[in-house]
């Protein structure tokens, strides 16, 4: 089913490039020791891949060799705290890393099942990329080379988005108002990820930056039709400063359009999504709903009625959650 997704919360800090086990020195026993007592997990694999010298690569491989497929950029991604091992096959890659790198049992298992309980103080809930998008080995590769983390760095104050679609019953573009809180000081960029509709053509889409931003990299994938924007601050922010920023992204290269769907990493503020189609192609019904996940059934289904000359419909969510926010409609 064609899909728009850009998840709400896909921001990242300044860009430091990510450091593999073999470059971040060699700690003490005694720091493994407390990293494995304390965690978080990511430290504590990062600690044991250090004191025992092995690079990502060698890991990989001694995993392939007992029948276990992990990538380097996973990982990698492990080690800097941008992903968590979640899915069955992940976590059977941590027991076998225990005792690949001479671990007490269960003793990176157990970090993975106590972090999820801290206050919410102290860090948002994070949900990871996989589990609000269809699998996408070009979306991890795009990301990846743009160094992006799962935990951005930033909160959702407020979002408005506008949504064109055209007589072609295409989407022509949209644009963002954003206000966002950074929880970490250092925080100097947003990434916008733009999935467009069947036939769209990534390099044919344009991302353009308005307040307060400018635009960095872009990286884009021709066969999956991904497109991921890097939009940098005019400020580096610290914890607990506020940031509003605009950009819009125009596309018009896709087939018809069915549905505009947003993905939030983490809980928030308000987000408003509205939707304005051409009047010589209005939608014979549109629905508002939610998901926890791409594969997961809709729920929260309402109908909304087109307003006004173009046709518009809109929705309001005062306090996002993590997971998936869209609005449907039928043509015919």
């Amino acid at each position: 089913m064609p899909q728009i997704l850009k998840p709400g919360t896909d921001t990242v800090g300044s860009a430091g490039t990510a450091g593999t086990a073999e470059t971040a020195g060699r700690p003490a026993q005694a720091d493994l020791e407390q990293a494995l007592h304390t965690g978080p997990f990511h430290l504590a694999l990062r600690a044991a891949l250090a004191v025992r010298g092995l690079p990502l690569q060698r890991v990989q491989h001694h995993l392939a060799s007992r029948g276990i497929k992990v990538g380097v950029t996973s990982l990698s991604y492990w080690q800097q705290g941008a992903r968590r091992p979640q899915r069955p096959e992940s976590l059977r890659a941590v027991r076998a890393l225990e005792e690949l790198l001479k671990l007490p049992g269960d003793s990176l298992i157990r970090l993975l099942g106590t972090e999820g309980s801290r206050a919410d103080g102290e860090r948002p809930t994070a949900r990871s990329y996989r589990t609000l998008v269809e699998p996408s080995d070009a979306l991890e590769q795009l990301l990846a080379e743009l160094e992006s983390p799962a935990d951005g760095g930033l909160h959702t104050v407020g979002h408005h988005e506008r949504v064109r679609i055209g007589a072609a019953r295409e989407l022509l573009g949209r644009e963002s108002q954003h206000v966002v809180r950074s929880h970490r000081d250092g925080i100097d960029r947003y990434l916008a990820i733009h999935h467009g509709d069947p036939g769209c053509d990534p390099g044919r889409v344009v991302v353009r930056a308005g307040e307060n931003c400018r635009t960095g990299r872009v990286r884009w994938d021709q066969e999956t039709g991904v497109l991921v924007a890097e939009l940098l601050f005019d400020a580096r922010l610290r914890a607990g400063e506020t940031y509003l920023f605009g950009y819009a992204v125009e596309d018009g290269t896709g087939g018809p359009s069915s549905e505009y769907v947003r993905g939030f990493s983490y809980t928030g503020g308000q987000y408003v999504l509205q939707v304005r189609f051409d009047e010589r192609a209005l939608p014979v019904r549109c629905r508002r709903f939610t998901q926890t996940s791409a594969g997961a059934a809709r729920g929260a289904r309402k109908d909304l009625t087109l307003s006004g000359r173009h046709g518009t419909v809109h929705l309001v969510e005062q306090g996002v959650r993590a997971g998936i926010l869209g609005i449907d409609w039928d043509w015919e």
